[in-house]
């Protein structure tokens, strides 16, 4: 999505989705939004199956990018372990922070769910370790990738990117260029997609409307406290403690350095569109070298997502726990999980981070539960707000992490100030 700070109001995405949501909501409320929904709610409907339609291959290309575009050698090597790492963690504690907040504010209980007389459904959870590991390491790729068993695609990819960094230049430099090119194609569709958004929320948000009326608002206003709240604190408490004891800098420098491409975060939902200022400016004002801020920007914008993964963690178990399923410590264990993988495979464009929440739903069996499809619809007609802050939370950690990498490596000067 290209940032355009002249672009009138009218022509940008946000104010468009704000406008369809009021729009969606009103001709629900209508005496005649029934009809109404008749005639346009198989769009809200469409608009899901072409979500769902660029998952496997979006998921396949983001990953193997951006692992295999790590390159090779021993520095390259020692660098990708350190960035890896921290994504990796930060990450983790996101998830385990979203966690944290469902279980406080408990959103999905009492959702209303339209009444089948189906008994609700059994998450699929492993009863030990080995079926643990079995869910995540595939026999058979392309029978996980035609099943859709994400966990199973997404350590696949893992490897395989990994492998591809042991090559020698020749051939790593073909499969990456390839990879590379599919990876900027899907970025193109998901973003031709994302922007039929507001089109998309007027639809799907006429039919939540016309199908619970408000009744089910409640519940979407706990889930987006919950969300929000995550956010909060994994932006301004756990990201900044990573910073201080991790780097021994000053958070309050750091984020205040940050400002502009944090405010470019906010308003594009775009961490791919942002990563232009996001590496001027840790250059220049956040003073990481070139070297560093090179390797590690580009592979956060790509595989670490923490407000994702917050988003993946309480969205998928809002879910679960609307329908009346049992969420115990092993479904929670598996969302945790697969929130940590599948946030490396959400693409750096608008909303692409509920696209992904598919992957988990998936993996704890009511992946095909129209009900479920019900709730996302609805949690996807008001996520626009919701991933203005969730792509500052990633691109916020992804300076984050450059500015810890570039310690770990040894350079000084790192937030020494705050620059104007």
């Amino acid at each position: 999505m290209e940032y355009a700070p002249d672009r009138p109001w009218y022509m940008r995405l946000h104010w468009q989705v704000l406008i369809a949501m009021a729009l969606g909501i009103g001709v629900g409320l209508l005496p005649g939004g029934e009809v109404v929904e008749a005639y346009v709610g198989w769009v809200g409907s469409l608009f899901m199956r072409l979500l769902k339609m660029i998952i496997l291959p979006l998921v396949i290309t983001s990953i193997v990018s951006g692992v295999a575009s790590a390159g090779s050698g021993r520095t390259v090597g020692r660098m990708f372990g350190k960035t890896l790492g921290y994504y990796m963690a930060s990450s983790l504690l996101a998830a385990l922070t979203g966690l944290l907040l469902f279980n406080l504010i408990n959103p999905g209980r009492g959702y209303p769910v339209t009444d089948t007389g189906a008994p609700p459904p059994e998450l699929a959870t492993p009863s030990s370790i080995e079926d643990l590991i079995n869910t995540i390491v595939p026999d058979n790729f392309f029978n996980a990738a035609s099943g859709g068993e994400m966990l199973m695609v997404i350590f696949f990819c893992i490897v395989f990117g990994a492998a591809v960094t042991t090559l020698p230049e020749s051939p790593r430099e073909k499969i990456t260029s390839l990879v590379d090119a599919l990876f900027k194609a899907m970025m193109a569709l998901t973003t031709g997609i994302i922007k039929l958004l507001p089109i998309g929320v007027f639809a799907l948000l006429l039919t939540t409307v016309t199908t619970t009326g408000l009744e089910s608002f409640p519940n979407l206003a706990k889930y987006v406290a919950g969300l929000g709240s995550g956010l909060a604190i994994h932006f301004f408490i756990t990201l900044p403690l990573l910073l201080y004891f991790w780097a021994r800098v000053s958070p309050w420098k750091h984020v205040m350095n940050m400002r502009e491409p944090l405010l470019v975060a906010f308003s594009t939902s775009s961490s791919a569109a942002t990563l232009p200022v996001t590496m001027k400016t840790v250059r220049e004002r956040v003073g990481v070298s070139r070297r560093v801020s090179s390797f590690t920007l580009p592979m956060g914008a790509t595989v670490n997502m923490d407000g994702t993964a917050v988003m993946e963690c309480v969205g998928a178990l809002f879910i679960a726990q609307a329908l009346g399923a049992d969420i115990g410590v092993g479904t929670q264990i598996i969302v945790v999980l697969t929130a940590l993988l599948a946030s490396i495979g959400a693409a750096a464009v608008p909303s692409a981070g509920l696209v992904v929440i598919f992957i988990i739903l998936g993996a704890i069996g009511i992946g095909d539960n129209p009900q479920a499809m019900l709730i996302v619809a609805a949690m996807l007609s008001i996520d626009r707000p919701l991933d203005m802050c969730r792509t500052a939370v990633n691109v916020y950690s992804d300076s984050c992490a450059a500015a810890v990498v570039g310690k770990w490596e040894g350079e000084e000067g790192i937030d020494e100030e705050i620059r104007m």
